[in-house]
């Protein structure tokens, strides 16, 4: 059963080193996805998502621009970020894992993202819902983000790791009996 993506309970977030001392967040707040849910036999779902990178936030203006810009994710010629999944396990009764290629500028790579779901709920709007929270983690450089600076003390500006995060709300349409 096809499920759609409830943008307004749709939290897509990153959190990366800074200067080697704190975490910079940010989030996407573009988001598209497919996603193909059987309650039956989860390992049989799916998902595809794209991401319009030119809709990341950091809160910074300044900072959104250099992330957007030639020196990391190069919205004016790589406008979109995907993820198809091409495994999900089971991992438990509410856990489970979902292992996808992540395309960033043109480079796909294996992501698995540990995750946890909830539901289903009926909604007093008549559809039922599932809610997801999804965690990994990807090395920027084996994407090509190999922007950095280093610092004096040892270290560098932007770290390897950047941390993923995504909560979300999907619906799918109640069948009326004829």
């Amino acid at each position: 059963m096809t499920w759609t993506l409830d943008k307004q309970h749709l939290d897509l977030g990153f959190s990366v080193k800074h200067m080697m001392v704190s975490n910079v967040k940010g989030r996407f707040t573009d988001v598209d996805a497919e996603i193909e849910l059987n309650e039956e036999h989860p390992e049989a779902s799916s998902v595809r998502a794209t991401v319009a990178v030119g809709s990341l936030s950091t809160g910074n203006p300044d900072r959104d621009a250099h992330l957007t810009s030639g020196d990391f994710l190069d919205a004016e010629q790589f406008p979109r970020l995907t993820f198809v999944s091409t495994e999900v396990r089971r991992k438990g009764d509410e856990a489970f894992e979902l292992t996808g290629d992540l395309t960033i500028r043109d480079v796909t790579r294996p992501v698995t993202l540990i995750g946890e779901f909830t539901g289903p709920v009926a909604s007093p709007w008549g559809d039922r819902r599932f809610g997801f929270s999804l965690n990994g983690s990807i090395d920027r450089e084996d994407f090509g983000l190999i922007w950095n600076v280093a610092l004096e003390t040892g270290g560098v500006v932007v770290g390897k790791k950047i941390n993923l995060t995504i909560d979300a709300e999907v619906a799918a349409a109640v069948e009326v009996a004829a």
